[in-house]
């Protein structure tokens, strides 16, 4: 099995372990069925509370970013942007779970933390700073995935970057589909960091 192929394969069982559902069976709760039904950090933190819910987050980010580097000892930029986006498809379509996983926005920001740190840091921020500002993290996700796209552009990465960047945004808006649908009519969920499950 050569590098490309062994990244890709370590990207996808990495971004599948399900650290929300893992998380919530500590406390008795399965995560698709509560909530959004999703398995990732913003509906563990409204399910779960920010105690659990933001580490599964930071899990979710690790994850990512742990496909990324690994690449790196097994192939070149190629092979990191591809293991980044195995690690995507693994938290979206987890082979531990059926294949019924979260939406990806922290899972795909951890890969971008390994494949350009620069422009992640500043994403992260802007990502903090609209979920706080609107308390849309389907907003504020969306709204990220365009400025990884943009900023990877502007800042002239490597074309797998971009590519991945592109695939990740694409990723994020087909997941938010029924987010977009909510927001249109006015019934999507606002975040409340101090919320716990009900």
């Amino acid at each position: 099995m050569n590098g490309v192929v062994l990244s890709i394969v370590i990207g996808y069982l990495l971004g599948s372990c399900p650290f929300g559902y893992w998380a919530g069976r500590l406390r008795g709760v399965d995560l698709r069925k509560e909530g959004s039904g999703n398995t990732g950090g913003t509906n563990a933190v409204r399910v779960l509370g920010p105690a659990l819910g933001v580490p599964v987050i930071m899990l979710d980010v690790l994850k990512g970013t742990a496909a990324v580097l690994i690449a790196a000892q097994l192939g070149g930029v190629g092979a990191e942007a591809l293991a980044g986006a195995a690690a995507v498809v693994g938290h979206t379509f987890p082979v531990f779970l059926r294949f019924r996983g979260g939406k990806a926005v922290a899972t795909g920001a951890g890969a971008m933390l390994g494949l350009a740190p620069g422009i992640s840091v500043i994403v992260v921020i802007l990502w903090i700073v609209l979920g706080l500002v609107t308390r849309y993290v389907s907003v504020a996700s969306m709204l990220s995935a365009v400025a990884f796209v943009l900023l990877a552009i502007f800042t002239g990465q490597p074309w797998p970057i971009v590519v991945f960047t592109l695939f990740g945004a694409g990723l994020v808006f087909w997941r938010h589909r029924t987010n977009i649908a909510a927001l249109k009519n006015g019934t999507e969920r606002r975040l409340n960091l101090r919320g716990v499950r009900s």
